[in-house]
């Protein structure tokens, strides 16, 4: 019966995270704050605090919180080159080409500089171009797409690379800074190439104009330390909230049929997928479990907003609404799935 309030009281937790972020505005914008609260609370109930959890959580951001932090800084000198000269770039290498190598550079970078750094580079290469807003809103959320996926292929890369390494470090798979590269490397490059394609042919071609998307403000070496205070803050709740939730995933989802926990990972279009990959991932499952996992968690999150980080940071200084994201995100994001799954299971079977 204890056991069961256990379960309760995280269940209690999980709702809370879902669902107070959507609906309360001063959490929405205290994310950070609010998971943190989550993650203790949930160490709490489930009676797990450690003096080794606590130094994983003080020692696991350190690696993706000086990366944001060292990156945002020198970004910052390089953004009005990237803001002045993006329009002669595209006419130079042709306006296909350069969708294309703009969509798979990004991807592939951002597991070097992060996914933040990458979304940002993003929003200036968007600023700085003349093209009309239908047009870059595709590119930007085909390229968030892309950094999402590249994104995971090693632990600076994004939170969710870094809390899925963390929770795999130890015992059977003493997973270390490649194990997710070596995982799913084929996936990812296979992903972001296609989705390089696809921006080629959709947006590689359209009309001209003043009218076109635009960052909201610049950023100051104050906006980027309290951004890399932020992730640094983050990264430590995911931490708690994904010991904390050990119980439940021990429980019910070490068990789960693959296929349906890859469907199940869908609800990642609206939640952040560091999150629910933190309450998900167990050293328990099986490999072929936590690769579907992974991929469900990487796709989904790029359909909605809410899903990831670089939506987030390219919808909010592009002034993307999320009607207008959804109308090609959602659908791009199914067909996606579709395909990854399939070729997933045929992979596995052999075929």
């Amino acid at each position: 019966m204890e056991n069961m309030g256990v379960i309760y009281g995280l269940g209690v937790i999980m709702g809370l995270v879902l669902i107070l972020p959507f609906t309360v505005r001063r959490i929405e914008e205290e994310l950070e704050a609010f998971l943190l609260v989550m993650g203790t609370l949930a160490v709490t109930i489930g009676g797990l605090w450690s003096r080794d959890l606590v130094h994983e959580a003080l020692v696991e951001p350190i690696k993706i919180t000086c990366a944001v932090l060292g990156f945002g800084l020198l970004f910052r000198w390089g953004r009005n080159a990237i803001h002045d000269h993006v329009n002669q770039w595209a006419e130079g290498m042709g306006e296909r080409t350069f969708v294309f190598f703009l969509i798979v550079m990004l991807g592939l970078l951002s597991s070097v500089i992060t996914a933040i750094m990458a979304a940002l580079v993003l929003v200036e290469v968007i600023s700085g171009l003349n093209w009309d807003n239908n047009r870059e809103r595709t590119i930007v959320i085909l390229t968030c797409y892309s950094i999402g996926l590249g994104a995971v292929l090693t632990p600076v890369g994004e939170p969710l690379s870094t809390i899925a390494t963390a929770k795999l470090s130890g015992e059977p798979y003493h997973a270390g800074f490649f194990f997710l590269f070596s995982r799913l490397w084929e996936w990812v490059v296979g992903g972001i190439l296609a989705l390089g394609a696809i921006g080629a042919v959709l947006a590689g071609r359209g009309v001209h104009t003043e009218d076109s998307l635009t960052e909201d403000h610049a950023e100051t070496v104050r906006d980027i330390f309290i951004r890399a205070g932020k992730v640094y803050i983050f990264v430590a709740a995911l931490v708690f909230l994904g010991h904390g939730f050990i119980v439940v995933v021990d429980r019910y989802l070490i068990q789960m049929d693959k296929g349906v926990l890859f469907w199940a990972n869908s609800v990642s279009a609206i939640l952040d997928n560091a999150t629910l990959a933190a309450a998900e991932i167990s050293p328990r499952m099986t490999l072929a479990r936590i690769d579907f996992l992974l991929i469900g968690l990487l796709i989904a999150g790029g359909m909605l907003i809410p899903g990831n980080i670089p939506n987030i940071i390219c919808a909010g200084k592009l002034n993307i609404k999320s009607g207008e994201w959804a109308k090609f995100g959602v659908p791009l994001g199914l067909v996606l799935m579709m395909i990854y799954f399939v070729l997933m299971e045929l992979a596995i079977r052999g075929l």
